[in-house]
């Protein structure tokens, strides 16, 4: 459990020093496919405030404490505060109030900050705890439909609830998006098949 916890925060400190330099274009989500999230140099400084923001809160971000660190320490204002406080919220088990954040966004900002909220949640799924992760996957996709890593989650989430119709919509959907023969395919293959 340790190392995930490295693993995330290895992940968030990347994320930061991208903003921070204005890199244009860098992938966040695994390697660059038709579907990878970026941070672009419009993301600014407001972006490093917000994942400062996000790495205090970090730890607070759980079912106890989250709503009494959100108003003591309000996330900053801009849709990368919005996508933090979202991701915090969502790891916390707070999926709606998630929802919530994510909604009062538009366009391309909540299509960013829901690229954030799947940042935050993807190393947990890519060390094999889909289940943990399957609402905020499945929220991923609400708002993003073509994320391919997402829908991949959300179906093997919902597989391991042997909700098995949820799970093939979703692992159909993958496979339609993603075009590289790997564990990820024959896992979709084998729950498709099953």
């Amino acid at each position: 459990m340790r190392k995930l916890y490295w693993i995330g925060w290895a992940f968030l400190a990347l994320s930061a020093s991208m903003a921070a330099g204005h890199v244009r274009s860098a992938s966040i989500s695994g390697p660059a496919g038709p579907e990878a999230l970026a941070i672009e140099a419009s993301a600014g400084p407001g972006a490093a405030r917000a994942l400062e923001w996000f790495q205090a809160m970090r730890p607070h971000c759980n079912a106890v404490d989250v709503e009494t660190r959100h108003r003591r320490s309000p996330p900053p204002l801009g849709w990368s505060g919005a996508g933090y406080s979202a991701a915090c919220y969502a790891l916390a088990g707070r999926v709606d109030r998630a929802r919530w954040i994510l909604r009062r966004l538009s366009g391309d900002e909540r299509r960013r900050a829901t690229g954030i909220v799947f940042g935050a949640a993807h190393p947990t799924a890519d060390a094999g705890d889909d289940l943990a992760v399957g609402p905020i996957m499945e929220l991923v996709v609400e708002f993003r439909p073509d994320h391919h890593m997402a829908l991949y989650h959300a179906g093997v989430a919902r597989y391991e609830t042997g909700d098995h119709e949820t799970a093939r919509d979703y692992l159909r959907r993958f496979l339609e998006r993603y075009d590289r023969e790997d564990g990820r395919t024959r896992r979709a293959r084998a729950v498709l098949e099953s």
